[in-house]
């Protein structure tokens, strides 16, 4: 199978600016087309995909990802199922634990167990089969039985997490772009599907990462250095649970140690703070940087571990130019693999 391609665009104001993102995006050959799910630092997100729904023909839309805490699981599902009907079979959820979107109103992540429960529910409900919750049978009855199944991909960094991929999930979301950790990940998540009497090899990978094409490499890494310490949010959580010493790979948890601090107002912004000591090198394994080759070189790598799709952060600046670079230069290369 070819390495298909996503986009990832914030739902930030103008609410115009991520439909004409979406929009160009799949002119450029980006079959999947996600969003962030943070209600309080960007827009509610729904009704932008519902204007992204209407605004394309063939992308696959999404969260990457939401959570079932801020949102009741019920809601969420109907939320899917509804978006599912006016795309005609579009949608696509990523779903994690919560990070910006719990936090910043004052919430911690959804609890491993209960995170698990509620997953459980809400695949089945959103694809119209009846399941039992608080103690009432509920179906949503207006599903169309002729749509395909919505999939859920699950996000995770830590054993726990993964293993509920595994169980549950149509896939993982992995938030970071180094072939040695996605390789582990998989394979964790995938032991745990084999555990359960899964098929692991039916577990799809998503990488998502930001990407920025250019000769000039010093540019590059300080469009990206936000996204690694983004992801030192999920791994201080990972530290914290286990310790530096353990299962989870050093390539991981090492860069975290000169953590200092980290602002959810600059939230996934190019130039914040909190991401001055990210270091050249995590940028590279972090991200997919440099030119059209190094970016193809990079995918590659992700390709050969088992990425099925590579999903591109978007909170760069040349957004145009990024969209172009990929859709002239990039996903052809991997398009005539699969002719």
């Amino acid at each position: 199978m070819a390495l298909s391609f996503g986009v990832t665009v914030l739902p930030d104001p103008p609410y115009k600016r991520l439909v004409e993102l979406m929009r160009l995006a799949e002119r450029n050959g980006f079959e999947y087309g996600w969003t962030y799910d943070s209600h309080v630092l960007w827009q509610e997100s729904f009704p932008l995909l519902t204007l992204a729904a209407e605004a394309t023909t063939t992308m696959k839309l999404g969260h990457c990802v939401t959570n079932p805490g801020t949102r009741d699981p019920t809601v969420l599902a109907s939320g899917y199922a509804t978006l599912h009907d006016i795309s005609n079979g579009r949608m696509v959820m990523g779903i994690g634990r919560g990070d910006s979107a719990r936090r910043y109103i004052g919430q911690q992540p959804v609890k491993v167990a209960e995170f698990e429960r509620r997953l459980r529910m809400i695949r089945d409900f959103m694809n119209g089969r009846e399941v039992e919750w608080n103690g009432k049978e509920l179906h949503l009855k207006w599903v169309r039985p002729e749509l395909p199944e919505i999939p859920m991909w699950v996000a995770g960094y830590g054993p726990k997490a993964l293993a509920v991929a595994g169980r549950v999930g149509d896939g993982v979301i992995i938030q970071l772009a180094d072939p040695v950790i996605v390789k582990w990940i998989m394979d964790t998540a995938r032991a745990a599907a084999e555990e359960a009497g899964r098929d692991p090899s039916q577990l799809r990978c998503i990488v998502s990462a930001p990407t920025f094409i250019s000769d000039d490499v010093a540019q590059a890494r300080d469009q990206v250095r936000w996204f690694p310490a983004m992801v030192s949010n999920h791994v201080m959580d990972l530290v914290e649970r286990y310790g530096y010493d353990s299962q989870i790979p050093h390539e991981l948890t090492e860069f975290v140690r000169v953590r200092k601090f980290y602002d959810y107002d600059d939230h996934s912004r190019v130039g914040a703070k909190h991401g001055e000591f990210v270091t050249d090198e995590i940028c590279d394994r972090f991200c997919v940087l440099g030119t059209p080759e190094q970016a193809i070189a990079k995918l590659r790598e992700l390709e050969a571990v088992g990425t099925d799709q590579f999903n591109v952060y978007l909170m760069t600046e040349g957004q145009e130019d990024v969209l172009g670079a990929y859709g002239t230069q990039i996903i052809p290369e991997f398009a005539s693999v699969a002719a």
